[in-house]
């Protein structure tokens, strides 16, 4: 005798596995749907909060069992340890970092946001796996053992490394990808500052550079989660106290802001500018010595461990000197020197290519401009100022928006560094003329104009960079194409040089079609020096028009979406 509720639970059971294999089927080959991609990205802001966590105890860690403390009051400590102390531990430092580099990057130089943005933009939202893994470890070294610089660089990569090993497990298609990055990039700004709000708006103003709202879900999902992992472990706190004394108290106080925002972004303009010129300086200083690479962070790591026997607040993060600056500990003589030295700590450490990010060098150095300027304003303007650390807050995230090229996401991380959500009227208002002043003075941002020393242009905006996205071997008519073009004109534009290599972009195609105006290029290609040059066909300039159209329709659909 058949039994109906048996039969009908068989079927069901058997209907619910057939469904689980269908979907992970789909989820391999064609990518998640609307709610698999949630769960995705809770999973990945889960990873990568706990990535930022343990990036950030390890620094901690090491930190302590090299220098007895860690980062909270590591500038007071070095003045109890002996001078070839503080001098050796960066050199040691700097030949671990160099080895590392030297044996796992192609470059010997590690990974940062740059790259990062360069992933969404270039890659289909991909960073470098094995690269990104040795950056960290490098990172982590350098901040333990004395680098001045900071560490949501590297955890802001990491975090890419993990969205990188999910999409390419489940064939994420480019939009995926890149959602992906930035819910792995958000949870890991999230995580490392305990901010939540700025952490997604990082991710979508920074590394994606667009608001589409397909994004926006995902990506908050993953910073609540990536906050959670941090909170669990360290509480609801904030990085620095303010004293309760902070507030604006006149409106006439605003243009004093204003010219704060101005200083602030000529600072900003200084301390980017700085890096560069050390790292040309760093590269021709290789070049005429014949220096090997690995050895280059070693010497980095020698003059700042020489700078630090009299300036050791330039160890390390520099959270203990922030916090006097945010609180006022610090004289105006204390601040000016303090943040001429930070900067060119943060020159060395990023020209000796030591690893190590640019947003917490920023607040150090914005703080103390803050701090100083709000010092000679009060003094001037006794009757109508407020506080100098209020100076100092909104020069702190003054500075840092300019750098980043961030002014939203910067702002919010300021209040959620704190705490303090009165004083946004005079930080919003630095904010805004310092980023409008530095962003005309270099590409965009710290991390744009990395880019551009790169020769890759993606501060001006989808039109100059998609055409590297593009291979001429797609777009070209191969020789046996029906619309193919004439052979022997082809071989004869080849003789007048005028052709394209086979493995270059429509970025080295269409610069020759607008100063030569040919109807066509011929696409060639050389297996070595001396070998004969193969003819595989020809791009025309209308396909290459058509495909940058195509991939501007594709590019303004995604940001709209």
């Amino acid at each position: 005798m058949s039994n109906p509720v048996g039969e009908f639970l068989d079927r069901e059971l058997a209907r619910g596995a057939d469904s689980v294999r269908q979907g992970w089927h789909t989820l391999r080959v064609r990518g998640p749907g609307k709610v698999q991609f949630w769960i995705i990205a809770l999973l990945i802001g889960i990873a990568a909060g706990f990535a930022a966590l343990g990036f950030r105890k390890g620094i901690a860690g090491l930190q302590t069992l090299i220098y007895g403390t860690d980062d909270v009051m590591l500038a007071s400590h070095l003045d109890t340890l002996p001078w070839y102390v503080v001098l050796a531990v960066p050199v040691a430092g700097g030949l671990a970092v160099g080895i590392i580099l030297h044996v796992f990057t192609a470059n010997r130089t590690a990974r940062g946001v740059a790259d990062v943005i360069d992933g969404a933009a270039m890659r289909e939202g991909r960073v470098e796996v094995k690269e990104g893994l040795a950056s960290a470890l490098a990172s982590l070294v350098t901040l333990s053992t004395g680098g001045s610089t900071g560490r949501e660089g590297p955890v802001v990569h990491l975090a890419g490394v993990i969205s990188t090993w999910v999409s390419d497990r489940i064939h994420a298609d480019a939009i995926n990808g890149r959602d992906l990055l930035g819910c792995a990039v958000a949870a890991a700004v999230s995580a490392s500052f305990n901010a939540p709000i700025a952490g997604a708006l990082f991710a979508l103003e920074v590394v994606l550079r667009h608001f589409a709202v397909h994004a926006f879900a995902p990506i908050v999902i993953a910073s609540v989660a990536g906050t959670v992992v941090s909170r669990l472990e360290f509480g609801n706190v904030t990085e620095f106290r303010l004293p309760d004394e902070s507030v604006l108290g006149f409106y006439v106080e605003l243009p004093a802001f204003l010219l704060l925002g101005l200083v602030c972004g000529l600072v900003a303009v200084v301390l980017m500018r700085g890096v560069f010129w050390a790292e040309d300086i760093g590269n021709e200083f290789q070049r005429a010595t014949g220096m090997p690479a690995w050895l280059r962070p070693a010497l980095a790591g020698l003059i700042l461990g020489g700078v630090a026997i009299w300036f050791p607040h330039i160890i390390g993060v520099g959270y203990e000197t922030t916090s006097h600056a945010l609180t006022g500990e610090l004289l105006l003589w204390n601040a000016v020197v303090f943040a001429a030295v930070k900067v060119f700590a943060v020159a060395v450490t990023m020209a000796g290519r030591m690893g190590g990010g640019m947003f917490s060098p920023s607040l150090m150095v914005g703080a103390l401009t803050g701090l100083a300027f709000g010092l000679v304003a009060t003094a001037v303007f006794p009757t109508v100022s407020g506080s100098q650390t209020l100076y100092a807050l909104a020069g702190m995230g003054a500075v840092a928006a300019a750098v980043l090229g961030a002014p939203i996401s910067t702002t919010l991380i300021v209040f959620e560094l704190t705490g303090d959500w009165q004083t946004g009227l005079a930080v919003m208002v630095s904010v805004s003329l310092s980023t409008a002043l530095a962003s005309r003075m270099v590409d965009r941002s710290f991390f744009l104009t990395q880019l551009e020393r790169r020769n890759r242009h993606l501060a001006a905006g989808p039109q100059a960079y998609l055409l590297a996205t593009v291979p001429v071997s797609l777009v070209m008519r191969p020789r046996d194409s029906q619309r193919a073009a004439d052979e022997a004109r082809c071989w004869e534009m080849v003789e007048e040089g005028l052709f394209i290599d086979r493995g270059a972009t429509l970025e080295s195609a269409m610069p020759v079609f607008d100063e030569k105006n040919p109807d066509f290029l011929p696409v060639v290609s050389r297996a070595y020096e001396d070998a004969p040059t193969v003819l595989w066909g020809a791009v025309f300039q209308v396909d290459a028009l058509k495909a940058l159209n195509r991939a501007l329709a594709a590019t303004a659909e995604e940001e709209h979406s």
